[in-house]
């Protein structure tokens, strides 16, 4: 079967369309879920997944001691990526994040994964029914409403602070969005699907 992912999903009951990490067929290679509520990083090693990846981006808060529980590669969130891309930009030039709860990703999710506290953030509207859908668990999602409020999330960044020259969108619901997200503000945009994509074939051929 090769090898398999692992990921830990919060115990949620809104839709997970492909290209959320929470859907099976977002990833070409096998995918092993397990609910946070009754299950361990640690259990999705002894099952034998080659990585382990987390639903919720925020997360983040917990990567060094979750990494440190296990010993195959651990990521907990898209976070990881903002310090590693920031590196690569020009000086002055920074990396934007968009997330589902603005008011809930605070320097310390950044701080946990390296990147600076002052990264630019957007959420979405406060208004926007996707957001409804996400924080309040609720089974049903407009796929074309979380699109446009997606968007809209980052066009706001990108108006507010012309700086930011790539995008990472923390939510792992985001994803299935990134390419209209690309499409619109003409930037990069990263997410936890590219994250895995980018790291899990190094990872398994490491455990080879």
């Amino acid at each position: 079967m090769g090898p398999t992912l692992g990921v830990l999903m919060l115990d949620t009951r809104f839709p997970r369309v492909v290209g959320d990490i929470g859907h099976p067929r977002t990833f070409a290679f096998p995918v092993r879920y397990s609910t946070v509520h009754g299950a361990s990083a640690r259990e999705l090693e002894a099952e034998g997944v080659a990585a382990i990846a987390t639903s919720c981006g925020f997360l983040a808060l917990f990567q060094r001691e979750l990494a440190a529980s296990v010993a195959v590669p651990m990521w907990t969130s898209s976070l990881l990526l903002v310090a590693e891309l920031e590196s690569a930009l020009q000086m002055g030039e920074r990396v934007g994040v968009v997330t589902a709860d603005a008011a809930s990703l605070s320097a310390d999710h950044l701080r946990a994964v390296g990147a600076r506290a002052d990264t630019p953030i957007e959420g979405l509207a406060v208004s926007s029914r996707f957001r409804a859908t996400l924080l309040d668990d609720l089974e049903t999602l407009d796929e074309r409403e979380a699109k446009q409020a997606t968007v809209a999330a980052a066009e706001r960044l990108v108006a507010r602070r012309p700086d930011v020259r790539a995008i990472v969108l923390e939510c792992t619901n985001l994803p299935p969005y990134g390419d209209a997200v690309r499409d619109a503000i003409g930037l990069p945009v990263h997410d936890i699907t590219t994250l895995v994509r980018a790291r899990f074939g190094a990872a398994t051929k490491a455990l080879a």
